[in-house]
């Protein structure tokens, strides 16, 4: 498709480009009746041929499968690179980029076509490279290839697809190391170098181990700035040192540098002292190999250069380099140095030319090794001789000093002329002539070991000779060179023979300038060597002066050795030709391949005319030359023999010497002592039968045939002689065995040979007669048993088993020993390669009868043993060894791939015959157990490879063809009476197994690989299933073997999302049902063993989600998700286990997990709840970690209590320690008290557990709202945040999407006797206001009827609900649902009632803070009073003076004539509350604050003078008609100590709006006043003073309060989804102003005081109760129990008595001390009644219990117990001296009960446990305290609390 069509059309087809569609049909031209369903133009036509035809046909392009692999890969990583980014892999994204860039350009070049076949080959060969790497990378499957090609499974034998497979695996993992190496190097510069001469630069190779150079040298010319001197030709700068092998890369092979100057002779002399120019010694500089095998690129080096001390010792600098000999050196500069390019090259050179072809463009020049490589290849040609100028001995010659010697190297050809050219000093620069030394100050015996190339042709060699001259250098101005002898050598000897290598000693002979050395005849008759000359020579004795120089000869064309020159010319001496013979085994190999085709040549010559005479040296020499071809260093040359053979070879007559010898040599073999020489007859055996076969056909052909059946006489007649020899038994380390080991490895290589004289069958027949006559029933670690089955291999291996015909011959013996070894075990790596070789050449599609009857041959020998040997196989551990490791998972796979190609071999005829060869069930029976188990094997994952998806398909396709058919046999013979449970247990496991491997899930495939497999294979997943259910409806009454034990594999098969497998599989449970009801009656243990399996598997992750939401309660246990969900599912498993199914075990099982899931979460409070059995040690230190010390106190007591039982003291006291730290640390440190948040989820996309319900979670540490709404919005990325309180309608709990509605609410905590207690710190309290926790609330303000503009408090309401839970927080989740809600309306004056009772609460805790000195800043209560005195916002106190006070108001509101009182008591409360914390105030204020205190005191005054005013205009009994006094009661003063730790400061709150859990006594506070602030300012107030001020019309004490953040409109964050729009962000500001922060809606920060639901009934006024303990009050007052009023007496004596409705007791009488106070309220006589109460509460600063207690009925005999029940309490402590219990509050509502765990249950009915009694005291102390609190009136209950919202 070359471009995207929409197809819009009425038939239109959707096309994108690059889709490849099938045409069937064409329609030409435009016709009305009949549509196209796609234009023409928009497709390209291509050839394409159609594979498997009919369903799942395959339309193939015919164009290059490179190309259609490349087209496909490019496709598939197309989509894969993108993810890349996404996944933010940023290195492979760009990597995979580049290399598809490079194979979309390679691919073009391939469809352009114009590529030659070279390059053709390397472009596929480099794109298939780059597939494989983007495949490996990507994690895609190994595409097996064959010649660059994708191979189709189907086409090819399963064991060739495991080979290229296994060939593609290793040579991913483990790259060939190649063989060759190459250096290349680049000179640059000479850094920092002032010689201001030109320099010679000299690299070489040299071995420091042997001290000699293996390379010839690399010249470079440097200029006088000491760059290369022919800079615009780069070749001249580089060279590539070739041929160095593996064993060169050593740290002690170094580059040597040698560096020349060209100049005068001393480098300090003045430049018109000589124009001369001399070579001299400058510098050296060495740098190991080793160094350069780490750099993957080519690398700059700084080579240090080091001149020598001593010119005398030049000559081995490198040496003193490399040793350190650091006295014999010195540093040329410490900038100095030699700038180089160095890069080690890997590989042969034609590899080496490919990839850097630019190097050999440049024709980069070529330093060759010293000698040949390690492998000579035919055909290389090579003629360099190496000369050496060692040294020289001289002397002075008439001269006071030493002479400066120069040597000038001539090269003359045999006419005395001067080769041009002929010398090099090194290669990179061409030859010259002639060539001077470098020169040595006066030295007479100079060292220069300076090394020349002589490149001569072959042909000049003969009559050439190098002379040697040798000059004095002057270093006069003339600067002359005065010549005072010569040297010389010839390069060939008379014999021809070219120069020995090795060091030679020359004569110099004297002469003079002027003689005349160009007639060289005249000096080459003379002696020229020191060992030529005798001894007692005169020459040799005036002979002083020597010249030394090593030669070394690399040639492929010239020999130094005599030896073969006399082979080669034997017809010169014939009789000399036995003596050279017998020399040629003595001759160098290299000397041999050289003349390899003359040498054979000169061997057959004397063969053809002395055979009688020469025949056996002749045998063994060319038995000898064969075996050297055997050499690696020479294995390249036998293509050479091999041509020799079929090209040059004439020996026609040859054949008979040949075979005569060898049936000599095999027929003496049982009777020889020494079998090393036949063996090597043996080892070259296959050479002479080629030799054999050669001369034959050249006869036949010569002769037309004759003798040709003495020929195959003499054939037979050696195959007897050589079965007789193997038929030989012999122990494995016997010559004879060892001579048979020989044979059988070469023998494999005759098969060939004789094929071109004999037919198939006669050689086959040869072969088997052979194989057939090894000795039998060798022992198991006979050497030859190996051998024998590598001659077996090699034979299967061969082109004779190839036939058909031989087949047939040779298949019986092969099988034969091959059954043998698998049945011992033996060779088992053979063997497979053996089974390989058999089952390769089996082809299914080209079965004839032949064929089929060796598939039968082989299964019925090799199939029961082959299973057999998997099993062993795979049960066997595997070796340590990494190569041995490697081999034992070779062996497996390759014994795998032979099972899957015989199965797959097989057809019907063959299963049956199988089948039919079993003579017992029994047999049949272990046959399948057995497969059914191998199978089961090769299934498993790491059988292969993970990417070789490729073989794991063919395998599974292999399986279930093999267990349809074993179906069958398992039907007809295991069912009915011979019913076998276990072989159809194995079936239906391996049938569970095989649908839920992996490999076969195709939904985790990507599309274009699953249509693939589809169009390929089909979905064996169903057709496993169908056979599995087909299997099961024949098992009919046997099926209840299976129940319930096949109930969990089956349903692990239902987990695979398939539909077709579910819809087969899922009736089969249905009939388990129906069979288990008619066994027992019912289907309960089917049922059970359901869920328990699918509890088990939906833990681990399995199942699709359609699957899941089968069981919703297991949805949200997948990996991946967060645990609070994991903990919330849990829970509901827990309670699902616990009260459904009552399945114990699960219970527990999930008690664990829960447990772990807790901990992994840091709920180490939650972690002891939900796992009752642990030890207490753990709990308590889980308790620990989670601050929950209060719990932990309790079983710090539980274990006291046995370790004193036990008298187990220490521990007593440890635990005992432990309890006080815990004591120690809820006074010390502080906690933070977590944030309530309400979830709703709504809509049909939640999961059922979820959806349209609400719960209540437990936020984390410092998690605000904000922070818990982002987090389920990350939980839940799809679902929308609703921006309202409401209750959704319908239309969104029914919608398809899902909805969160989130908001903060209030706990309101129980009624708990530490909460009503007075001094306890608020620390200790600050625990049971969060923990415990089942209701919570929240409030919604809004305007019921017309809204007053001018006073909207009029009519401003509040919609309190509150949520009841099921369990309470915390608990054993962080999540509960809410069981029940409740909703009430709040009205205006109970919403003002609130307001002001918070604020009188929040004044209480910082005037008490302050006073007890917990407050390090005072300015938290200046801004409080400073926020209540002078109020500016919403009026304040004025307005609700004007809402509720007017008589309008009264006269239409007569039913809140008591809450309007209350109001009123309230106000005044707060007067009293402000003159005390202004007193404090005034007390702590700094210096700096003072004027703002002045100014609180006169804002004080007044309002104080405003509320008189308004006081006595309400005072009428006509507009106050209160019943029953005062509507409070038991209200306590403020604690003494509040801890700041209580105090909860949070975003979005005002700093005055601290928690108002606790209600406070007005009477009791006031009198406080009193007496604190007599204490503090020394002076009184009278009663006027506060009430009979004038008014003020901005007084306000509710300005703070209004003045609190207007955060109550809505509960969702700005930052979530959907913000609220400004409109309705503000729309309540003015509204929510008039409640506290606490009862503000929507808001997640303030906790709520309580409804007025909660609030204490009025109490009549004559109503007693029992003193508080008082410390001012005597001992006979405090226990006689006086009563005292409760009510706030202020208002009470503001009534008469007349009125009747106060009580008859008599008033109480106040103390002394109370009488004697002096202050405010002392000298009124109206209020002095109510301040003289309260004093003594104030001394302790109790707090009350945020909701109050119920008051009893007027009458009622408890009222004056449960009145007093802290006080009393007090006393009770007090009597048995322990502490405050603080106790776990358990939840008194009898709706339902839910106990707490075990350890931290109460018994019910007693109080909390205290303190346990010393040791030394009796345990009666415990019994005689149980009457006095059984003496205790009973708690009320609670009444119905609100909640707030936070």
């Amino acid at each position: 498709v070359l471009a995207s069509f929409r197809g819009m059309g009425q038939h239109g087809l959707p096309l994108e480009i690059g889709d490849t569609v099938q045409i069937l049909e064409k329609c030409e031209g435009e016709s009305p009746d009949r549509d196209g369903i796609f234009p023409s133009s928009y497709v390209h036509l291509k050839n394409a041929h159609i594979k498997n035809k009919g369903q799942f046909e395959t339309v193939v392009p015919t164009e290059d499968s490179v190309i259609t692999e490349m087209t496909a890969t490019l496709r598939d990583w197309g989509a894969m690179w993108k993810q890349l980014y996404v996944k933010n892999e940023g290195d492979l994204f760009h990597r995979l980029w580049h290399v598809m860039n490079e194979v979309l350009d390679l691919r073009r070049q391939v469809l352009v076509g114009h590529l030659t076949q070279d390059r053709m080959r390397d472009v596929k060969q480099h794109i298939t490279a780059r597939l494989d790497w983007g495949n490996e990378q990507l994690g895609l499957d190994l595409v097996p290839r064959k010649d660059f090609s994708m191979v189709d499974p189907d086409e090819i034998s399963v064991t060739e697809l495991y080979k290229l497979m296994e060939h593609r695996h290793r040579k991913k993992e483990m790259p060939v190391q190649p063989n060759t190496h190459h250096l290349f190097v680049q000179v640059k510069s000479l850094v920092s170098s002032n010689v201001g001469e030109e320099l010679e630069v000299f690299f070489s190779i040299y071995d420091g181990r042997e001290s000699r150079p293996l390379s010839e040298r690399f010249f470079v010319r440097l200029n006088k700035q000491g760059v290369p001197k022919v800079s615009e030709k780069p070749e001249r700068q580089c060279t590539l040192f070739v041929d160095l092998g593996s064993s060169d890369l050593r740290k002690d092979v170094y580059i040597v540098v040698h560096i020349i100057r060209i100049g005068r002779m001393g480098a300090g002399e003045k430049k018109n002292v000589c124009n001369v120019q001399y070579r001299r010694p400058f510098g050296c500089a060495v740098i190991s190999v080793a160094d350069l095998l780490t750099a993957d690129s080519r690398d700059d080096h700084l080579l240090k250069v080091y001149t020598c001390n001593a010119e005398n010792e030049w000559f081995q600098i490198h040496d003193n380099i490399i040793r350190k000999v650091s006295s014999r050196y010195n540093l040329l500069g410490s900038s100095a140095g030699l700038a180089v390019s160095l890069q080690l090259l890997h590989g042969d050179m034609e590899l080496i030319r490919r990839e850097y072809m630019t190097l050999f463009t440049r024709d980069i020049s070529i330093s060759k090794k010293l000698g040949f490589s390690d492998v000579i290849m035919p055909g290389e040609m090579r003629n360099d001789l190496y000369i050496t100028l060692e040294k020289g001995e001289f002397e002075k010659g008439g001269k006071s000093v030493a002479r400066n010697v120069e040597v000038t190297v001539y090269v003359l050809d045999v006419d005395g002329h001067v080769i041009k050219g002929s010398v090099w000093a090194g290669s990179g620069e061409p030859g010259t002539d002639p060539f001077h030394s470098f020169v040595l100050y006066h030295n007479n015996s100079p060292r220069w070991a300076e090394q020349i190339k002589l490149p001569l042709p072959v042909d000049m060699f003969r009559g050439s000779h190098v002379r040697f001259e040798f000059r004095h250098c002057s270093t006069k101005e003339k600067g002359e060179k005065k010549l005072f002898g010569f040297s010389f050598i010839p390069l060939m000897q008379e014999d021809g023979r070219t120069l020995p290598d090795g060091t030679h000693e020359l004569i110099v002979h004297k002469c003079e300038e002027n003689a005349s050395l160009h007639d060289c005849s005249r000096y080459l008759k003379l002696p020229f060597l020191k060992a030529s000359l005798l001894a007692n020579s005169q020459t040799a004795k005036s002979t002083k002066e020597s010249f030394w120089i090593t030669s070394f000869l690399c040639s492929t064309k010239l020999t130094q050795n005599g030896d073969m020159l006399d082979l080669l010319k034997w017809r010169v001496h014939p009789e000399r030709a036995g003596d050279s013979l017998s020399k040629l085994k003595e001759i160098d190999g290299s000397e041999i391949v050289k003349f390899l085709q003359d040498t054979l040549d000169t061997l057959f010559g004397i063969l053809d005319e002395n055979s009688q005479r020469y025949g056996l040296k002749v045998f063994d020499c060319l038995v000898h030359i064969i075996n050297l071809l055997q050499d690696s260093k020479f294995q390249h040359f036998k293509p050479v023999m091999d041509t020799y053979i079929e090209s040059h070879f004439a020996g026609a007559l040859s054949y008979r010497d040949l075979i005569k010898v060898l049936k000599w040599y095999i027929d003496r073999i049982v009777d020889a002592e020494h079998q090393q020489h036949i063996q090597e007859v043996l080892k070259a055996s296959e050479y002479i039968f080629k030799y054999i076969i050669q001369s034959r056909r050249l006869f036949a052909l010569a002769t037309g045939g004759q003798n040709e059946e003495e020929f195959r006489c003499c054939v037979r007649e050696l195959f007897m002689s050589l079965r007789f020899f193997l038929s030989q038994e012999s122990k494995g380390t016997s010559p004879i065995a060892q001579t048979q080991a020989v044979f059988l490895k070469s023998f494999p290589t005759v098969y060939s040979e004789l094929l071109k004289i004999f037919t198939v069958r006669e050689v086959a027949s040869f072969v088997r007669d052979t194989l057939g006559s090894l000795a039998v029933g060798m022992q198991a670690d006979c050497p030859l048993e190996a051998i024998k089955l590598q001659c077996i291999a090699k034979t299967v291996e061969s082109q004779l088993y190839t036939n058909p015909e031989s087949r047939s011959i040779l298949l019986p013996v092969v099988l034969h020993h091959l059954q043998t070894h698998l049945q011992e075990q033996r060779d088992l790596v053979m063997c497979a390669r053996v089974l390989t070789s058999i089952l390769s050449l089996l082809n299914k599609d080209d079965m004839d009868q032949s064929a089929s009857e060796e598939v039968s041959v082989i299964v019925r020998s090799l199939l029961t043993v082959l299973l057999r040997t998997i099993l062993e196989v795979t049960n066997r551990p595997q070796p340590a060894g990494t190569s041995m490791r490697l081999q034992f998972q070779d062996v497996t796979g390759e014994f795998v791939a032979c099972l899957l190609a015989m199965l797959r071999q097989m057809t019907d005829k063959h299963y049956q015959q199988l089948l039919e060869a079993f003579p017992t069930k029994d047999d049949l029976k272990d046959f399948l157990l057995q497969i059914f188990t191998v199978f089961r094997i090769l299934i498993r994952p790491e059988m292969f490879p993970k990417d070789w998806t490729v073989m794991r398909l063919v395998t599974n396709n292999v399986i279930i063809t093999t267990v349809l058919y074993l179906s069958d046999a398992l039907r007809k013979n295991f069912l009915s009476d011979n019913f076998d449970y276990k072989v159809w247990d194995s079936y239906f496991y391996l049938s569970v197994i095989f649908i839920n491997q992996p490999c076969l899930q195709l939904e985790t495939f990507a599309p274009s690989k699953r249509k693939k497999v589809l169009e390929k294979y089909g979905d064996m997943r169903v057709m496993m299933g169908c056979e599995i259910f087909s299997m099961w409806q024949n098992l009919g009454q046997h099926k209840l073997n299976f129940i319930p034990a096949m109930i969990g594999p089956f349903l692990e098969v239902t987990l695979v999302p398939q539909p077709d497998l579910r819809n087969v599989m899922i009736p089969i449970f249905h009939d388990m049902m129906d069979w288990e009801q008619r066994r027992s009656g019912n289907f309960k243990q089917v049922e059970a063993k359901l869920i328990d399996k699918l509890d088990g598997l939906m833990s681990e992750g399995k199942g699709d989600e359609t699957y899941r939401e089968l069981f919703n309660s297991m949805d949200c246990m997948k990996v991946g998700e967060v645990d609070g969900k994991k903990i919330g599912c849990t829970v509901s498993l827990l309670n699902f286990y616990k009260t459904e199914l009552n399945k114990e075990e699960m219970y527990i099982r999930y008690i664990h997990k829960l447990y772990d899931l807790h901990l992994k979460a840091q709920n180490y409070t939650v972690t002891r709840c939900c796992r009752k059995e642990y030890l207490h040690l753990t709990i308590i230190q889980n308790f620990d970690r989670g601050k929950c010390w209060e719990n932990g106190i309790i079983l710090c007591r539980e274990l006291a209590d046995q370790y004193e039982a036990y008298y187990d003291y220490r521990n007593l006291s440890k635990m005992r320690m432990t309890e006080a730290s815990l004591y120690d640390k809820i006074m010390e440190q502080q906690r933070l008290e977590p944030e309530f948040f309400r979830v709703g989820f709504y809509g049909k996309k939640f999961p059922f557990f979820l959806r349209n319900k609400e719960f209540v979670c437990r936020g984390h540490d410092y998690e605000r709202l904000e922070a818990f709404q982002q987090r389920m919005l990350n939980e839940f990325p799809h679902a929308i945040a609703m921006q309202h309180v409401n209750l959704p309608d319908e239309t969104i709990s029914q919608a398809e999407a899902q909805y969160l509605q989130i908001y903060a609410v209030s706990p309101v905590p129980e009624a708990q006797d530490v909460l009503q207690r007075d001094g306890v710190p608020d620390s200790i309290k600050s625990f049971y206001k969060v923990n415990h926790i089942w209701r919570f609330r929240y409030d919604r303000p809004f305007h019921k009827g017309t809204k007053d503009k001018e006073n909207e408090f009029k009519s401003l309401w509040v919609e309190r609900t509150t949520l009841t839970l099921v369990q309470s927080l915390p608990g054993i989740s962080r999540w509960f649902e809410v069981e029940k809600r409740e909703v009430m309306e709040v009205s205006p004056l109970e919403n003002a009632i609130e307001v002001l009772e918070n604020k009188n609460l929040q004044l209480r805790s910082l005037i008490a803070q302050c006073q007890a000195r917990q407050m390090h800043n005072i300015n938290p209560l200046t801004m409080c009073l400073n926020g209540v005195i002078d109020a500016a916002v919403n009026g304040g106190l004025a307005r609700y003076q004007e809402a509720f006070f007017a008589k309008e108001y009264v006269a239409s509101h007569p039913e809140d004539c008591d809450k309007i009182g209350r109001l009123r008591e309230l106000m005044f409360e707060q007067a009293h509350i402000l003159e005390f914390g202004l007193a404090v105030h005034e007390k702590f204020v700094p210096q700096d604050m003072r004027p703002l205190h002045k100014k609180l005191v006169d804002q004080f005054h007044l309002m104080k003078s405003s509320l008189g005013i308004q006081f006595e205009e309400l005072l009428c009994p006509a507009y106050m008609p209160f019943a029953n006094g005062s509507p409070r009661t038991c209200r306590n003063s403020v604690p003494n100590l509040i801890s700041p730790d209580g105090v909860r400061v949070v975003a979005r709150r005002s700093p005055l709006s601290y928690p108002a859990i606790n209600r406070y006594s007005s009477s009791s506070l006031s009198s406080q006043a009193s007496n604190e602030v007599s204490n503090i300012t020394g002076q009184s107030e009278s009663s006027d003073e506060v009430f009979n001020m004038q008014p003020s019309p901005s007084t306000s004490s509710l300005s703070s309060n209004h003045s609190a953040s207007p955060n109550v409109t809505s509960s969702a964050p700005s930052s979530a989804r959907g913000s609220p729009l400004l409109s309705d962000k503000h729309k309540h500001s003015r509204e929510n102003a008039c409640l506290s922060p606490r009862d503000r809606p929507c808001s997640a920060m303030y906790p709520n005081p309580l409804d007025p639901a909660q609030q204490v009934l009025p109490r009549p006024v004559g109503e007693t109760a029992l003193p508080r303990s008082d410390p001012n009050l005597s001992a006979p007052e405090k226990g006689t129990g006086a009563p005292r009023p409760l009510q706030n007496r202020a208002l009470i004596c503001l009534f008469p008595p007349s009125t009747g409705n106060c009580s008859s007791v008599p008033p109480f009488t106040p103390s002394p001390t109370e009488c004697q106070s002096g202050g405010l309220v002392s000298n009124s006589p109206v209020l002095s009644g109510s301040y003289s109460s309260g004093i003594s509460s104030l001394s302790r600063c109790s707090v009350s219990d945020a909701s109050g207690l119920e008051a009893p009925p007027p009458g009622d005999p408890t009222a004056l117990t449960s009145s007093v029940s802290s006080g009393s309490d007090e006393l009770l402590r007090r009597e048995n001296k322990t502490p405050p219990p603080y106790s776990v509050y358990e939840r008194t509502n009898p709706r339902r009960l839910v106990p707490l765990p075990h350890s931290l249950s109460i018994p019910p009915g007693t109080d909390p446990p205290a303190l346990p009694p010393k040791p030394s005291q009796l345990r009666a102390g415990r019994l005689d305290s149980e009457p006095r609190r059984g003496e205790q009136a009973p708690r009320p209950r609670p009444l119905p609390r609100k909640v707030s919202q936070l």
